[in-house]
């Protein structure tokens, strides 16, 4: 399964709007802005999250878009499902080899369990490892 712009830069306006979130309304405009982004994709996109009831829309002068929920209860899971469609790596024929077929399944599982067990708000908080002796080679 490749994670298309459409998957990418929905979690990135659902990064954006996690980060703001208790703030008041954020404008699609400074999100892509900030991300240098075009702000109509952004529109196309935030649609599907409107309609999936994973964001609320706030009219007027002050207007923008907020979660309809707490970061910590949406998975990153439930945002590529509603922009991406199903988690699947590949179809999974029934007269497939079992061995074949199995590690099909194992990775469709896989994948699923780390967008099911990552929520927004690990990933608008996260700050990345600043192990860098991980990095250092030693001759």
């Amino acid at each position: 399964m490749k994670i298309s712009t459409k998957g990418r830069y929905g979690l990135t306006i659902m990064m954006a709007l996690a980060r703001k979130h208790g703030e008041g309304p954020t404008s699609l405009k400074s999100i892509a802005k900030e991300h240098n982004l075009s702000e109509h994709y952004l529109e196309q996109l935030i649609a599907p999250l409107r309609n999936a009831r994973l964001v609320k829309s706030i009219r007027g002068a002050y207007g923008g878009y907020i979660l309809a929920h707490e970061p910590e209860t949406i998975t990153a899971g439930d945002i590529i499902r509603v922009l991406e469609g199903p988690i699947s790596p590949v179809e999974v024929m029934d007269d497939e080899e079992p061995a074949k077929r199995d590690l099909w399944i194992k990775i469709r599982d896989a994948v699923k369990d780390v967008l099911d067990n990552t929520t927004l708000e690990y990933l608008a908080t996260y700050e990345g490892e600043d192990d860098q002796e991980s990095y250092m080679f030693y001759i």
